[in-house]
This record gives C-alpha cells, sequence and structure tokens, in this order.
C-alpha cells in the first residue's frame, strides 16, 4: 500500500528491516546504549557488523524520543538513524516520545540530503507499545512532518508480521481519508 502526503511517499511493506538496500537509511528501534540487542536492534547490528556498534555506542547514552545517525557499515543503507522508543506504560508520556522518534528521525534524514527511509514499528516489541496505538503516532506524524521535508521523498513502514501490516493498512487509509 502507498499514500502521498505533500511530496512524500508512505509505503507499507511486510519484510525484513536489514533487507532493503534501495533506501538511503534505516531505523534502529534502538536501546538507550546504543549497543547490540534483541529485535531490531539485533538484527540490525548482526547484519552490519562490529563496525556499528564501535560508532555508535560512544554516541550514547540517549533519551527516548531521541534520534542520532550513523553510517551503515556491512548494511546495504549507507545510514542507520538509532532511536530509543518509549517503553509503554513506563516511559511517558509515551505518544509524545513516541511521535518524537519519527519526527526527529525524519528531520534528521533531510538534514543530511537522503531521500529515503526504512522505520520499522518502533516500540512494539519488547517495549511493549500496543501496535496499532504504535501506528496511528507514526503514521500520523510521519503525515504532520511531511510538508516541511526537503529532500526526504520516501517513508517505507517494514512491518514484521502480516498482522502488523495490517493494521498499519487499516491506519493509513483513515489518515487518507
Amino acid at each position: 500500500m502507498e499514500q502521498r502526503f505533500a511530496e512524500l511517499t508512505v509505503e507499507l511493506v511486510q519484510g525484513d528491516i536489514v533487507d532493503q538496500p534501495d533506501l538511503d537509511a534505516i531505523v534502529n528501534a534502538a536501546n538507550a546504549e546504543l549497543r547490540p540487542g534483541g529485535g531490531v536492534a539485533g538484527a540490525i547490528h548482526r547484519a552490519a557488523g562490529a563496525g556499528l556498534a564501535e560508532e555508535a555506542v560512544p554516541l550514547g547514552p540517549i533519551a527516548p524520543g531521541e534520534c542520532v545517525l550513523t553510517g551503515g557499515h556491512a548494511l546495504p543503507n549507507p545510514h542507520v538513524l538509532h532511536c530509543l522508543g518509549p517503553v509503554h506504560g513506563r516511559d511517558e508520556p509515551g505518544d509524545e516520545l513516541l511521535a518524537s522518534c519519527y519526527r526527529r528521525a525524519l528531520e534528521t534524514a533531510d538534514e543530511h540530503r537522503l531521500a529515503s527511509i526504512g522505520f520499522p514499528a518502533i516500540s512494539t516489541g519488547v517495549f511493549g507499545y500496543p501496535v496499532r496505538e504504535a501506528a496511528e503516532v507514526a503514521l500520523r506524524t510521519i503525515r504532520d512532518v511531511a510538508p516541511d521535508l526537503r529532500t526526504v521523498r520516501l517513508v517505507r513502514m517494514v512491518l514484521h508480521s502480516r498482522d502488523d501490516l495490517a493494521v498499519h493498512r487499516e491506519v493509513l487509509g483513515d489518515l487518507a481519508a
């Protein structure tokens, strides 16, 4: 599914965040220390190699809602944007912190003249954010930031499961209506 907001195209796909070779950057759902971990962070660090942690760890710790940029190392993408999403029910206000992840990643990508970025569903894994609520925050934030972007023209939401993809499709359809 695709939807345009201003000059930005938003795509929804089911897939693997580390297998998006046509994107300038992918987003790591990072931990505060920017170290390898489980879930998305573990997959990205494994695919990128040890150089990613060597570059990223000195940039940490980061707080929920913050974003930092590194190189992609052994990934097919030149850049990785590391965002620390909120832990649902602990880091408050969760919706504002989650929106900040998406906004800051898009702004950072734009500042570095990137044209395309891939996001996972930040905070929906071990951080426990409900998928529908997270999709609403993510897609609304992307829509709202779109008119201000100068270089970012493609956002791809790379969802792990068919169910997550279906929820994001519903939410995107509602936003586009």
